[in-house]
């Protein structure tokens, strides 16, 4: 692990890449964000649920993960580099005063933090040639700018322009007859998909994004079940991608 990512797994070539942009709630002790503690373990700082279950699945041979290894408060990895909301100033109602920041120390964060990320996300890509690579992320299902907004899906599949391995993994996980899938949902990943542009609609690699919902991967058997869902539904888009 550094400051930017940690890697789980061992790498082969042609499985499965995970990539997980919010799978950490650390910040720094040289970062003073300017806010209460207790929001390190709200869903403004990370995904939780996301790197449990990353690091489950890489336990199985063909699956390796890229996690963040800082808050998405710190630097949110799911954006462009000139977006202001990399460095997020307000997130689901609240203040960070400590993201106020000059131009150069803004710089200097996006250095230490986005482009070695970018950078080792490019270099697995590269080098491994994925059969498949999964946006892992979680969402809340209340927030609190929006308290009266209804968020009822088990998971959401997100995708862009390429939509094949979203279609097949909308088909498998409709199958396994238990979930209630959103098709962009939460949100849409035309709108919201920046780490899958950058990195897989550029060079036409399958991909697809999955949210899941946080209340169900708090605990270990929640991660576990996830986990098992999220592997047998790759398993099988490699196989139809096939």
């Amino acid at each position: 692990m550094n400051d930017a990512f940690e890697i789980s797994g061992v790498p082969s070539e042609g499985g499965v890449l995970i990539v997980a942009d919010h799978a950490s709630n650390h910040v720094p002790d040289d970062i003073d964000l300017g806010i209460a503690p207790h929001y390190f373990d709200d869903h403004i700082a990370y995904d939780p649920g996301t790197a449990p279950i990353a690091r489950l699945m890489t336990e199985q041979s063909g699956f390796l993960a890229i996690l963040s290894s800082a808050s998405r408060l710190v630097v949110d990895l799911n954006r462009y580099p000139d977006e202001l909301t990399a460095i997020p100033e307000r997130s689901d109602g609240v203040e960070i005063p400590g993201n106020a920041i000059a131009a150069e120390e803004r710089e200097a964060r996006m250095q230490r933090f986005f482009q070695p990320y970018h950078d080792r996300i490019d270099t697995l890509i590269s080098d491994l040639k994925p059969a498949l690579v999964l946006s892992l992320h979680s969402f809340t299902p209340t927030l609190r700018s929006n308290p009266r907004l209804v968020r009822p899906w088990d998971i959401g599949i997100l995708y862009n322009h390429y939509e094949t391995a979203s279609r097949f993994a909308l088909q498998f996980l409709e199958q396994e007859g238990v979930l209630n899938v959103g098709d962009q949902l939460p949100y849409s990943g035309k709108e919201l998909n920046a780490t899958m542009d950058r990195h897989c609609e550029i060079i036409g690699q399958p991909y697809f994004g999955a949210e899941l919902r946080q209340d169900l991967i708090m605990e270990a058997d929640g991660q576990r079940r996830f986990a098992d869902i999220l592997l047998r539904t790759c398993d099988k888009i490699r196989t139809a991608l096939a």
